[in-house]
């Protein structure tokens, strides 16, 4: 199981030589998805733009598992999601929509920082509470499989 963020479809400038989708797109749908999350962290562009306060990816791994080609049609999906008290971790996977098969996935730490200063930060309280939240309320979606940045939490 998982939770749905957002659906894409294969544009003609993304597909390269090989006649299927280059990886920097399937980086680009991984990351404008994740912004969905973070947008209902407040965390998100908001967050930058008027309180100075975002987040940085620091490491990212990323699987090809199957291809995807011009106009097909992909859905991202959150598969894991947790936090200590100043970074991130997330699952996605991206499924074609039409053949029903995992295309790829990618899992990202983030950390919290001052845009400012851009130092690394703790999150305040409520951000906190949001994610906890979140947590609970989708913990039984969460499949992540293996996870390579689980251990860089420190809880």
């Amino acid at each position: 199981m998982s939770i749905y963020l957002k659906s894409g479809t294969v544009k003609p400038e993304w597909t390269d030589y090989n006649n299927h989708m280059n990886l920097a797109y399937y980086i680009h749908l991984f990351d404008v998805s994740w912004e969905i999350i973070l947008e209902q962290f407040t965390m998100g562009e908001d967050s930058a733009k008027n309180h100075g306060k975002g987040t940085f990816a620091v490491e990212s791994y990323t699987t090809y598992d199957k291809e995807v080609q011009l106009g097909d049609e992909v859905d991202i999906n959150l598969m894991f999601f947790d936090h200590d008290k100043k970074r991130i971790i997330c699952k996605m996977e991206m499924i074609n929509k039409q053949k029903q098969y995992l295309a790829a996935t990618s899992e990202i730490l983030s950390l919290y920082v001052n845009l400012n200063t851009r130092k690394v930060i703790e999150f305040e309280e409520q951000k906190i509470l949001i994610m906890e939240d979140f947590i609970k309320l989708n913990q039984k979606k969460f499949n992540p499989g293996n996870l390579v940045f689980s251990n860089k939490l420190k809880k």
